[in-house]
């Protein structure tokens, strides 16, 4: 074991050596904790503004039950908390601000490792990025999803069943009424939305990362063994902090690659592009937006709303992920040797996993959706890239040319689409602006456009949308997101006018604007691009913020910073 890195604060019987142990001692630390034990830092999301972490103060204290039992000193800090369900704009305007907080506190303060507390989607990249940054031992544990939803003796899906039933509330099948009395029956428990929506998918990621350990994906909020989890964690990153295992040595090439295919098959959120390019690009691996690809041979195997059926209480009875990965592992689709932050490779931690229920987590040999995983699509409207998840697409809609009906941001898209007058059916292509990194700004959830009322009353229930916005891992439809250069920037979508004709086909990795280069150049010509922010963290996120494909992180904060040194007190 190297040096300890909180013995430049507590290991000397200077002045300094005084200063910092004095003042931690008015908390009650005898002086013998000061010994040159590992201090390990809990980071927490705790915050009753984000429902998903609120119950982290309870789960943070059975991480420090574990880091005593085996010789540590556990420290809790807080880090901006980041809550979809409430923050405005967008959480994930503040994804990077959140991960400066994670790097700064650990750089800044005497840790040695790290757990990292995470729950609503955005908290797991940005401590996971913030944590890469210092590049220190550290292992993430997820709060958990909550219990299935019920209403009126059916599974109501959290997130998932908003978008179907207000939907079904704007074609007049549900009444306002039934819609209101649903809200207690979705969100019945603690924990994170329970649909493979991004919080789940990125439990999952930290797990196929070798970043949590076994089951950290599916186990309940309210489950007793997610507290059991907690506990192991502690003990384990004191281990780890001993034998110098920091996140270089886990989050390799190889385990990236391991989590693009398991995202594939478990049917999970495009959001997960974005955040796992950013990640790797503060750990130093070169993941691009191609690499995406890796996954779109793999079947969906995990019959899970919003792709599916079921709920992630469900997927956690039926085996949880290790029953995934051993599929995977058996396929030839995962690098078995990963390390893990148990210390184990992957393989050796899923190779006996069982699985107790083939419809929740179905086979190869009888996949619920074949090539599932995230399309990578190009052409003249997306130079650089868009997305689409085809299993939550509707199948006939993969292939589609249309009128372009354009909508420059989401005020006016929530203006005119309810206006029967507005020009538009089934057929058409919606294309909504202004919705990517620098546009809203912040890159929000809301490429998964409700769609017009009249079409809603006719039975419709998708049409193909298209937007350089994000969607909400539990939403669903034929939607291409991510487009790359967005409108904001003055890429291709900018330029689109309603009337244009689109054309997608994903099986062809295509989407193309069928307008000539001459006439784009006239309209470029005609194009002004939007006014920045006027100040504060707004303008510096505009101004340093990377595209969709890059993984939206800050310019100055891409790259492997290396192992946190710290500066001497005065």
């Amino acid at each position: 074991m190297r040096k300890l890195r909180s013995q430049s604060w507590f290991g000397g019987n200077d002045k300094d050596g005084f200063i910092h142990r004095s003042w931690m001692k008015s908390q009650g630390i005898p002086h013998d904790e000061f010994d040159g034990r590992p201090v390990i830092g809990i980071c927490n999301t705790w915050s009753e503004l984000t429902p998903c972490n609120a119950h982290f103060r309870e789960l943070a204290e059975y991480v420090k039950r574990g880091v005593r039992e085996a010789g540590g000193l556990p420290l809790e800090f807080p880090v901006m908390s980041l809550g979809e369900s409430n923050l405005r704009p967008t959480a994930m305007l503040f994804r990077n601000l959140a991960s400066m907080d994670v790097e700064e506190s650990i750089r800044g303060n005497p840790i040695d490792g790290v757990i990292l507390l995470v729950g609503c989607d955005k908290t797991t990249p940005a401590l996971l990025m913030g944590a890469a940054s210092c590049n220190l031992p550290a292992l993430a544990v997820s709060g958990g999803p909550m219990l299935n939803g019920r209403y009126r003796g059916s599974t109501l899906g959290s997130g998932t069943g908003v978008w179907q039933m207000s939907e079904e509330v704007r074609a007049g099948t549900m009444s306002q009424q039934e819609f209101i009395d649903a809200e207690s029956c979705m969100n019945r428990s603690r924990g994170h939305c329970m649909t493979m929506g991004t919080a789940s998918t990125m439990a999952s990621m930290v797990e196929s990362l070798g970043m949590g350990l076994p089951h950290n994906a599916a186990i309940p909020a309210v489950d007793a063994r997610r507290q059991v989890l907690a506990h192991l964690a502690g003990r384990r990153i004191v281990e780890m902090v001993r034998d110098d295992v920091t996140m270089d040595k886990i989050l390799t090439r190889e385990a990236f690659e391991n989590a693009i295919r398991t995202n594939a098959a478990i049917g999970g959120s495009t959001n997960a592009v974005v955040h796992l390019i950013a990640l790797a690009k503060r750990i130093g691996v070169d993941l691009k937006l191609e690499d995406w690809e890796l996954g779109s041979s793999v079947p969906c195997l995990v019959n899970l709303q919003p792709s599916g059926e079921y709920l992630m209480e469900d997927f956690y009875y039926a085996g949880g992920l290790p029953a995934v990965l051993r599929q995977l592992g058996e396929q030839g689709l995962l690098h078995r040797d990963a390390l893990t932050v148990n210390g184990k490779s992957i393989w050796d931690n899923v190779c006996d996993a069982p699985n107790y229920d083939q419809k929740v987590i179905t086979t190869f040999a009888e996949s619920f959706k074949p090539h599932a995983g995230i399309a990578v699509l190009r052409g003249n409207l997306a130079p650089n890239g868009a997305v689409i998840k085809p299993s939550a697409a509707t199948t006939s809609l993969l292939k589609h040319r249309g009128r372009a009906v354009v909508f420059e941001n989401v005020e006016e898209l929530h203006a005119k689409i309810d206006d029967d007058s507005l020009d538009i059916d089934e057929h058409c292509v919606m294309v909504l602006k202004g919705a990517g990194p620098k546009g809203y700004p912040g890159f929000a959830e809301v490429g998964n456009m409700p769609l017009p009322k009249k079409v809603l009353q006719k039975g419709i229930t998708d049409m193909v949308r298209i937007s350089d916005g994000r969607m909400s891992g539990t939403a669903y439809g034929t939607v291409v997101l991510h487009v790359s250069p967005e409108a904001a920037a003055g890429g291709p979508l900018a330029l689109v006018q309603t009337g244009d004709m689109i054309e997608l086909d994903v099986d062809a990795r295509r989407l193309h604007l069928d307008v000539s280069d001459e006439e784009l150049e006239r309209r470029r010509a005609a194009w002004q691009a939007p006014e920045p922010p006027a100040r504060g963290y707004y303008r510096l996120y505009v101004e340093h913020v990377l595209q969709a494909d890059q993984g939206a992180d800050l310019d100055f904060l891409v790259g492997a910073s290396g192992a946190p040194v710290p500066r001497e007190s005065h």
